[in-house]
């Protein structure tokens, strides 16, 4: 549900942050659901706004129960220091709130209701969204780390799995806590949240694996220079299995052998992209044109 528009960036209300504000409302404590709701928004305008100093387009912003989500547009933030960097905003915008809340409580600017509230909710939001796990912050954050190492599309599935796990840790101690009456319904809904954004990251790798090939060359343009890696590929092995194997920041050549391991000559990383959108995931890299020989 879009609620507005801050400095050209649309935001959404999640239902489940809805449903939660909702929740706070029966409870008779509106006023901690406004407060929750502000310091997720500020938060979240961390994160667009860091996305923005650091040139990357942002469409909107989606606000969670736990934080929120920011879509970019245009070039996307599969560069690691950019990911980094926009995935650390978030808490820290929080713990720039928690400070401001201390420095009015030194000034006597407090409120002993609601004062407390407040900063419990910046430390809350901040330490639970650096798990590394997707879709939290510290997920990108792990996310970008990992991505050097095995891919953006694998370090996307092993992040995102892992979220799917706290999910589901999150929902049994919620569902123990609401039978035990220790708690309400809130950490049993952000539990399901979890697991379903998790579940929807997941879903995303391949599409963002994708967009990371297509502006490959461009960030090459971009750099000026890169760092070459060479892979050994078999003729016939299929070209979804060779650009699996491609890491960001770097550019591959692709050394192709026959079967008999005779070397047949190289491919260039765009030439194995461009093959890969024009024949697909299963075409042989062997039999592409443009061999190095």
């Amino acid at each position: 549900m879009k609620i507005g528009r801050i400095l050209g960036i649309n935001l959404y209300l999640n239902p489940f942050f809805l449903a939660l504000l909702g929740l706070f409302f029966v409870a008779g404590i509106l006023g901690k659901g406004l407060i929750a709701f502000g310091v997720v928004l500020v938060h979240e305008l961390a994160h667009a706004l860091m996305a923005k100093r650091l040139g990357v387009a942002v469409d909107d912003v989606e606000l969670l129960p736990f934080g929120g989500v920011t879509r970019m547009g245009g070039e996307m933030a599969v560069s690691p220091q950019k990911e980094i960097y926009i995935a650390l905003a978030g808490p820290a915008g929080n713990l720039a709130l928690f400070l401001a809340g201390l420095a009015l409580k030194n000034h006597g600017l407090w409120d002993e209701n609601l004062g407390p509230f407040f900063l419990q909710c910046n430390v809350v939001i901040a330490l639970f969204n650096i798990l590394p796990a997707l879709p939290l912050d510290g997920g990108r954050v792990y996310r970008a780390c990992l991505a050097a190492k095995v891919g953006v599309r694998d370090a996307t599935y092993r992040a995102a799995g892992l979220g799917q796990a706290w999910g589901v840790l999150v929902v049994l101690a919620g569902a123990m806590g609401l039978a035990m009456g220790w708690s309400g319904l809130d950490i049993l809904i952000t539990g399901l949240f979890l697991f379903y954004a998790a579940t929807r990251e997941r879903a995303a790798a391949p599409y963002l694996f994708m967009r990371h090939m297509m502006q490959k060359k461009d960030e090459l343009e971009r750099e000026g220079v890169l760092e070459a890696v060479t892979l050994a590929a078999r003729e016939d092995s299929p070209l979804g299995e060779v650009v699996r194997r491609f890491m960001p920041r770097r550019f591959h050549f692709v050394a192709v052998f026959s079967n008999t391991m005779e070397l047949k000559g190289f491919l260039s990383e765009d030439r194995v992209v461009e093959g890969l959108f024009q024949f697909g995931l299963e075409y042989p890299v062997g039999r592409l044109d443009g061999l190095i020989r």
